[in-house]
């Protein structure tokens, strides 16, 4: 099992939902891979906070049994005042329905909650992942080249769009060269630019908004720079400090 199948079996994974011969290839795999392992763990410490911080109400003693006995009156009570042909909806009905609306939004937005804010972090911890995993695996670039026009057309043929490469070697980022990886459950371009001794990973696949960010993060010791731009997602990642790596994706820009 490679690296991005496990990508796309965490979910189902932590919520135990594979079967066993896929349990046992998955676990397999985190055995070998310490980054799979880590990004496991992470997502599986993101869903133990979200139900962690599900809200849960400890009923007081003997509330059942009141409620009982009163619903019991109320309905002696309406059985002597209304008549038969005709029974409206009592307040039990009502309360019930607005409850059962009540429970659907909330968990609406318990749902969109849980399942936003663990993706962005997922993705963050990729994005750091694919960049060590570079710099360690001796697999920084598959066209190494300082030439634009060399970069660009590589990736013809490989990917379902053409990323943009700039030089920018007048503003101090010097193109390094450019190879394939996958993240967010696609294949992406990553773009490589050496600033001093420090290597930046740019990251690039296709976005439906157009413009948004430039966001700041840490993770790990790196630092992160996230947003889209002409329909464009793109995180840039390094250990350049945080000034120098934000002038480097308004220099894109």
């Amino acid at each position: 099992m490679s690296c991005p199948e496990v990508h796309g079996l965490v979910d189902a994974y932590v919520d135990r939902e594979l079967d066993v011969v896929t349990t046992l290839q998955f676990e397999r795999h985190l055995a070998e891979c310490l980054t799979c392992r880590a990004i496991c763990e992470q997502h599986q410490q993101w869903r133990d906070a979200v139900r962690a911080q599900m809200p849960y109400f400890e009923p007081p003693q003997g509330l059942e049994e009141k409620l009982r006995a009163r619903l019991r009156s109320d309905e002696r009570d309406e059985d002597r005042s209304i008549p038969r042909q005709w029974v409206p909806p009592s307040w039990r009905a009502w309360a019930m329905a607005a409850s059962f609306a009540v429970l659907l939004v909330t968990s609406a937005a318990l749902f969109r909650t849980a399942r936003r804010s663990p993706a962005t972090e997922l993705l963050r911890e990729e994005v750091v992942a694919s960049h060590v995993r570079s710099l360690m695996a001796n697999h920084l670039t598959d066209v190494p080249s300082s030439d634009q026009h060399t970069v660009k057309p590589w990736f013809s043929g490989k990917l379902d769009f053409a990323p943009v490469v700039k030089d920018l070697s007048s503003k101090g980022f010097a193109l390094v060269g450019g190879r394939l990886d996958y993240l967010d459950h696609r294949p992406v371009a990553a773009l490589v630019y050496q600033r001093r001794q420090h290597t930046i990973n740019l990251f690039l696949w296709p976005a439906p908004d157009s413009d948004s960010g430039p966001h700041q993060m840490t993770s790990q010791g790196y630092n992160l720079v996230q947003g889209t731009h002409s329909h464009m997602a793109y995180w840039a990642v390094s250990d350049l400090n945080a000034a120098e790596l934000s002038a480097f994706v308004r220099d894109l820009e």
